[in-house]
């Protein structure tokens, strides 16, 4: 792990345990339908003078997980534990900063930053004292009595890490705390929170945090855990044993960053999927949640892959790179391409098959019959959708037929989110089509 030169009190207790988590378990119970587990047998320990990262895709429950951590909400088995004792309700020494940066439009910067004093009977000297001391921390002297609508987003997130360390944490949670912010404000503030732990001026003693940016963890964490999703759990730990500052243009650096990715991409042994299908476990048949992704992206990411200088295989951190985006943003892509079999992924590298290059290569035609063989035959729901259609007399079948079965596997939104993208798929390959007034399946425009 790196070294820290930690201001004494927090260096003297380096390695004490703050949190420690076993066999947490997180279900919704769904009325009329199986139960949802976002969170399964979760365990870890977070120590003082570190700096974690939970680094997964959306909907892995990392989020879930902070919230648990904080005391909002409770998991369904399992302990979990704060500074030794079990946590019943909201953990006092723990502090929130959210991506929405959540501030009250009607107060100003000093008082927003005073509200969560206020909530806990500070009086109002001591609370003004502290509230000024954190927003000159912070780098927003000057800007005391703005009101939120007067400052960018970058400034508005200042105000939100001010609230959270007024109270003076020992643990500070921080739920994608730079995504709602451009690039070089992130950058910005990422490098300002560092450098203030560094030199031993926050007067907090961890942070956890959660991030789907891969280059984000690597820059700023001392350790990661790599969620897997459906439901979520830890799948993998990895030590950041690089010295701050760190440099993007570090080949250890970069080396680090291509073993996440290739943590990311594994997937699961061929026995332990065939047995998931057999049980008609979440994530496979028709429970497969799906990317609402449109088929130009997925074409263009073929064409990207296939052209210079990749020539159908490119490295995920250099593709993900070359096109702007995000671990979060690229990884249902290339997941949906691996799906249709037009791409495999291995170790942190994405490659066409040949059935890839042959679309590529294809006209608009072929490439439609194309979809449509694989859509049916890799893809459960769309299998389901045509067949019945193809069984009814009529043809038609609702929205609902579909939707409320998808519900028995995932939650209302996921659902919708599957639904969507299987309409579009199923349009693009002739398929099937869909009446959104009606809310309708129909062979009006099979193949």
């Amino acid at each position: 792990m790196a070294t820290f030169d930690l201001p004494k009190t927090t260096a003297a207790m380096a390695g004490v345990p703050l949190v420690d988590l076993a066999g947490v378990c997180k279900v919704y119970h769904k009325q009329d339908n199986l139960d949802l587990v976002v969170l399964e047998d979760v365990s870890l320990t977070i120590r003082e003078g570190e700096i974690v990262g939970l680094l997964g895709r959306s909907g892995s429950g990392k989020s879930t997980l902070l919230r648990i951590i904080a005391g909002l909400i409770r998991p369904s088995s399992g302990s979990v534990h704060w500074r030794g004792q079990p946590v019943s309700g909201p953990s006092e020494g723990v502090a929130m900063v959210f991506q929405s940066f959540a501030l009250f439009p009607w107060l100003t910067v000093l008082e927003n930053v005073e509200v969560g004093l206020e909530a806990i009977g500070v009086p109002a000297v001591e609370r003004r004292r502290r509230a000024l001391e954190a927003i000159d921390l912070i780098g927003l002297d000057g800007f005391e009595s703005a009101y939120p609508k007067e400052l960018s987003g970058g400034m508005r997130q200042r105000v939100g890490f001010a609230r959270a360390l007024v109270v003076h944490p020992r643990l500070m949670l921080m739920d994608e705390p730079f995504s709602a912010l451009d690039v070089l404000t992130a950058e910005t503030l990422r490098t300002d929170l560092i450098d203030l732990w560094m030199e031993g001026r926050l007067p907090i003693k961890s942070i956890l945090m959660v991030t789907h940016n891969i280059e984000e963890a690597v820059l700023m964490c001392d350790r990661l855990l790599i969620f897997s999703s459906n439901p979520g759990q830890v799948a993998s730990e990895v030590r950041i044993d690089l010295d701050h500052p760190r440099s993007r243009a570090d080949p250890a650096f970069r080396q680090l960053v291509d073993e996440i990715y290739g943590r990311m991409t594994q997937r699961a042994p061929a026995e332990k999927m065939e047995k998931r299908v057999s049980e008609g476990l979440p994530g496979t048949g028709i429970g497969m949640a799906l990317p609402h992704l449109s088929t130009n992206v997925l074409a263009g990411l073929m064409e990207a892959l296939a052209a210079r200088p990749y020539d159908g295989r490119a490295d995920l951190p250099d593709l993900a790179a070359t096109l702007q985006m995000e671990a979060d943003e690229i990884f249902p892509m290339v997941e949906t391409l691996q799906l249709l079999r037009f791409a495999e992924m291995a170790d942190g590298d994405v490659q066409l098959t040949e059935l890839g290059r042959h679309f590529v290569n294809s006209d608009v035609d072929a490439r439609k019959r194309l979809f449509a063989e694989h859509l049916l035959a890799y893809v459960p729901l769309a299998a389901l959708i045509r067949r019945v259609l193809d069984e009814r007399s009529s043809h038609l079948a609702p929205f609902t037929r579909f939707s409320e079965e998808l519900e028995d596997f995932m939650s209302e939104d996921r659902a919708e989110e599957t639904m969507r993208a299987i309409i579009s798929w199923g349009r693009y390959a002739e398929l099937f089509g869909y009446d959104e007034q009606a809310k309708q399946f129909n062979l009006e425009n099979p193949t």
